[in-house]
């Protein structure tokens, strides 16, 4: 049975994996490993050796830090981790995905103007923008 520790890290490993847009064999191709070794990782089923996870990190641009983020600190109870699960789910949905490498396929400018309008709209659609 997969330690949570395993799980977490292959989530966060599935996450930004998806989220870069990479197949698992684009991944696997450029650590030197298998894809099915990539599957494995992210269901938690195999553990990942500090070297691997050293290796993943820096084919995905990111620190060792970010597989143990919102990690749950020992002996807190499960429930205090409600709102990180609610954003971890919001994460791992295709149109979330779709949307981030849209934004970020953008220049500067109308990144800035798409932020600005979409903070616009969550202030009309929370009544705080309506006069």
């Amino acid at each position: 049975m997969a330690d949570e520790t395993d799980l977490h890290v292959g989530k966060r490993l599935r996450r930004r994996r998806r989220l870069l847009g990479m197949t698992q064999q684009d991944l696997a191709s450029q650590v030197g490993v298998r894809f099915q070794q990539i599957q494995k990782y992210e269901c938690g089923a195999n553990r990942i050796t500090a070297s691997r996870l050293y290796e993943l990190a820096k084919a995905m641009n990111v620190s060792v830090q970010y597989f143990f983020d919102g990690m749950p600190a020992a002996g807190t109870p499960d429930a205090a981790n409600d709102a990180e699960r609610l954003e971890s789910d919001i994460l791992s949905q295709k149109e979330t995905l779709e949307l981030v490498r849209a934004y970020y396929r953008l220049d500067e400018r109308p990144r800035r103007r798409l932020l600005e309008l979409a903070k616009a709209l969550e202030g009309d659609s929370s009544g705080h923008g309506a006069a």
